[in-house]
């Protein structure tokens, strides 16, 4: 235990200090090592009129954002596997453009093998067996890399660090699925989760997107029942609904502010119901306040996510009417802002057996079109597809009605 500690599992101050070597007195470049050891990368001085001179990290990848983002999500498994040829071939042959690929997934786990000595080694899973080689191919075929994070759902992190989650009875808590979640008060959480992120900077990926930024799922009816630390928030005087929307928040800005020098997009993955209110009573999400601090919001929007909404009785059965509702409460809410970030939605494209007894509403070309269109007729050009296994609709036209 106190080895880990030492490691994966305490403030990465060292790793920071690591990326960001400085520029010398003569104004040259100075090089710095990658994760991966043969392809060579710079920290470029930028802004030099200001006193303080900021510097940006460059991967050495050339990538270029796509004239709208229509993405799919890729397990580590799936980048690493067999099935990423399959994968590659359908965003080469379909108007899809990007990968959304897990660099932290659900577990808490890095989907690759880290540089040997780095904080991170402890919660290494060899996924992906060749990072390197992945961005290359991704490269080679034109296709935006961003990297899933997934922030305070961690079983592993929450298993080794108790003081940094949720516990009940001298036990780490766990929801009825089984997921342990780490404390968004505690900002050695927020450390450890930017620092994975950098490292996803410094392997080639042009976005850095957010998951699970949030308490756990009804937190407002448990937090009475449960140990866990508030940080600097010890001393607020805000009420504990504002003291988890204002964590979260500042978690959000914090990462952004971090990463500024990685030349990197900042999102977050947001249930879709929290467009709809004013903020989220349990898991701390205030959709407008979040969207002020990151380059692109991407709401959870499946239609099989929400009960009856919007006077839709089974949404899960009407993905156009869903979603057609949902995008001009979101086009509200965002145009109210002064500097709103890039819609981009996260769309269904898979079954929700657990909402049937009988037959289950299937999800195929028409349905998800169906969503995109919807989508499109609001003027959000921007998307991605969710299926956990991987498994996507054939002959969908992702330009429909364009």
């Amino acid at each position: 235990m106190e080895r880990k500690q030492l490691t994966a599992f305490t403030f990465i101050s060292i790793l920071l200090l690591s990326i960001m070597l400085p520029i010398n007195s003569s104004g040259e470049e100075v090089q710095t090592a990658s994760a991966h050891k043969e392809r060579e990368t710079n920290i470029k001085s930028i802004d030099t009129s200001e006193p303080m001179q900021r510097f940006t990290y460059d991967s050495g990848y050339d990538f270029e954002y796509p004239d709208a983002v229509r993405g799919i999500y890729v397990t580590g498994n799936s980048a690493g596997g067999s099935r990423f040829e399959g994968l590659l071939d359908l965003v080469n042959t379909t108007d899809l453009n990007t990968m959304v690929i897990d660099v932290k997934e659900d577990n808490g786990n890095i989907t690759f093998t880290p540089a040997e000595g780095s904080p991170y080694e402890d919660i290494a899973k060899n996924f992906i067996g060749d990072p390197e080689g992945m961005m290359q191919v991704l490269e080679e075929n034109d296709i935006y890399p961003i990297a899933r994070v997934v922030v305070f759902k961690d079983n592993v992190l929450a298993q080794e660090r108790p003081d940094l989650s949720f516990q009940q009875n001298g036990e780490v808590w766990v929801n009825n699925k089984g997921e342990a979640f780490v404390n968004p008060f505690e900002k050695e959480v927020w450390e450890y989760n930017v620092g994975i992120a950098k490292m996803a900077a410094e392997m080639g990926f042009q976005e850095i997107q957010f998951d699970y930024v949030r308490f756990p799922e009804g937190f407002e009816n448990r937090d009475s029942e449960l140990e866990y630390g508030l940080g600097d928030y010890e001393d607020s005087e805000l009420d504990n609904v504002q003291r988890r929307v204002q964590a979260v928040t500042d978690f959000v800005a914090f990462a952004r502010e971090e990463l500024a020098n990685y030349d990197v997009d900042v999102a977050v993955d947001i249930f879709g119901y929290a467009a709809t209110i004013e903020e989220t009573p349990g898991i701390g999400q205030n959709f407008s306040k979040i969207s002020e601090n990151v380059d692109v919001i991407s709401s959870m929007i499946y239609p099989s996510h929400w009960t009856s909404y919007f006077g839709i009785e089974k949404p899960d059965t009407e993905p156009y009417n869903l979603v057609n509702e949902y995008a001009q409460v979101e086009n509200e809410v965002l145009g109210a802002l002064e500097d709103p970030p890039v819609s981009r939605p996260w769309l269904q494209d898979f079954e929700a057996p657990w909402l049937y007894s009988g037959a289950t509403k299937q999800y195929g070309k028409e349905e998800v079109e169906a969503q995109i269109k919807a989508l499109y007729d609001n003027g959000i050009d921007e998307f991605l597809l969710w299926n956990a296994g991987n498994t996507y609709t054939e002959n969908v036209d992702y330009m429909i009605g364009k």
